[in-house]
This record gives structure tokens, sequence and C-alpha cells, in this order.
């Protein structure tokens, strides 16, 4: 009888890896859209009153490629948006995103991905990724990271390839920080960001808003931002906020809700990463606006 090999954080970093080609593959395709103008998307009238929304015929092609290609790699129990409503102990499940950062697509800018996370189910049947990946076409940008094997950077240019160890900033300080925020485009939810980003002024060198969201996460990583804060993050957005999560964890980073409690995986949430040392100072600024209630039962 063959002895079943246990797996190594090796062993997961190998199938990011190999994850990883596959969505630079998709990422060409969508860049290739991005800069046919024909191919950019017009926003939909369909609840005109939640904003603009954007249908993207490339959404479709990346979710059709991934899917194809990862069932020949490890398609493991399937995917997330097909899972079963219970699952077990050790299941896993691929989630692809489509493309995030959809606004910053269409209007032609750079600072958008396309991402994979892979969630496990622990013990106690919650879910967790394990694995994440963001990759920026247009910036030449892929950050991976694997359970127990940190996380990567690679960089690609005219002259080769540049991988790094993704590690956070050393900032211990609000004061001359260098902070980055998301916001919606429904009022309710992004009045509560502007208004922390006001709240702040005076302490950080800079507050950035490009977005998107996996994006951010991987600058808090990185050391580009010592911070990252977000209201209402929708399950529209767990895609981009898991694969990007994975790498903040490996970096040694810290992820979570504007209280302090742990993500929810199957629900919006109000996020906040940072490197670890200037997340208390933050907090205190992010719990004077809370989740409203009027907008916590949507």
């Amino acid at each position: 009888m063959e002895e079943t090999r246990e797996e190594t954080p090796q062993d997961l970093r190998n199938l990011a890896l190999k994850v990883a080609g596959l969505l630079e593959e998709a990422g060409q395709h969508a860049l290739h859209d991005q800069l046919n103008p024909r191919n950019l998307a017009q926003p939909s009238t369909e609840n005109a009153d939640r904003g603009p929304r954007y249908k993207l015929e490339v959404d479709n092609k990346i979710m059709r490629f991934m899917s194809a290609r990862i069932a020949d790699i490890a398609h493991f129990d399937g995917f997330w948006i097909t899972r079963p409503a219970e699952s077990r102990p050790g299941q896993r499940y691929w989630y692809i995103g489509k493309i995030d950062g959809v606004i910053n697509y269409v209007r032609r800018m750079s600072e958008w991905t396309v991402t994979a996370a892979l969630f496990e189910f622990g013990p106690d049947n919650e879910p967790k990724p394990i694995i994440g990946i963001v990759h920026a076409p247009a910036l030449g940008l892929t950050y991976l990271a694997a359970r127990g094997a940190g996380a990567v950077r690679i960089h690609k240019t005219a002259v080769g390839e540049k991988r790094d160890k993704v590690v956070p900033s050393m900032t211990s300080s609000l004061d001359g920080s260098v902070l980055s925020y998301g916001m919606s485009f429904i009022p309710s939810e992004s009045q509560r960001a502007l208004d922390v980003a006001s709240s702040l002024a005076g302490r950080p060198a800079d507050i950035k808003r490009v977005g998107p969201v996996s994006l951010d996460l991987c600058k808090v990583a990185d050391g580009t931002y010592d911070a990252y804060f977000e209201p209402m993050l929708h399950v529209w957005d767990i895609a981009g906020i898991a694969a990007g999560t994975v790498v903040v964890w490996e970096a040694q980073g810290t992820l979570s809700r504007w209280d302090g409690e742990r993500i929810h995986w199957r629900h919006d949430n109000d996020v906040v990463a940072s490197n670890g040392l200037i997340i208390r100072e933050l907090q205190h600024y992010l719990q004077q606006y809370p989740w409203l209630d009027s907008i916590n039962q949507r």
C-alpha cells in the first residue's frame, strides 16, 4: 500500500505558482481587451440608485478559462460559488475573482487585478483562505502567498523577472505614515471613509485613494502603505479580499474588521490592514464611525 505524503508549505507554494501562471495568462487577455476601445463596457442602468454597475464580457472569459485550467491542476472540492450549503472540515474550494477595480479598468487606469484564492474549511467548519494570488497585468506585478510559506512579489520588467520577499513597513506611528483607503459609490457607505480620512488630517504624511482592495492589501504587505481601511466591502469583494489577505498574513501584517473582529467570509465587512505597529492608533479613529444599523440591515 502506497504511503500518502503529508502536504508541506512548499507544496502549497508550488501550487500557488502554477495558478499564478494561469492568472498571468488570463490577465493578458484582459489587458488586451482594456486597450481595445470597442471592448470597454458601459455602466448598466440596473439599480441606478445604488451607483453604476459594469458588466464585462472579459469577466466571463476569465471565469471560464480559470475554471477549466485549475480543474486540470488541483480541483479539490470545486469552486466557492458552487459549493454546497454545508461543507465539511478539510474541504477546499477555489474562489476565482472577476476583475477587481472595474472602474479603473474601464477608465484605462493600470491599477486593477485578477485574483484567485483557495479556501479550506477548518475543524470548526469555518472557511479560511490558505492560498492567495493577486496579479496586476498592467503593472507587471504578481503577489502570491501560501499558508506557512511566506509571501512573494514578482515584478516582470523589460530586463527580466525580479522576485522579492514581501515584508511590511516598520513605521511605528500614524505621524508621518502613508495610508490608503477605499470607498464605495454608495453615498452612505463612502461618507464613513471620507469622515475617517478627514479626522486623520494632519497626522499621516499622505493618504492615498487608488484601489482596488486586493492591490491595496498587497501594498500594505510590501510596505508601500503602512495601513489601509475601507468600510462596507461587500460579498462580491470576497475574492479580492481573500487573495490579498493571505499575502498580508504571510508577510506578518494584520487584518481584521474595524472593530478588531475577524473577517467574515460570507458577509459584508469593514476592513482594516496594517503593518501591525500602528493598528491601535488607527482603530481609535475607525471606531468613531461604527457600522450604521441602516447599512447593516440592507
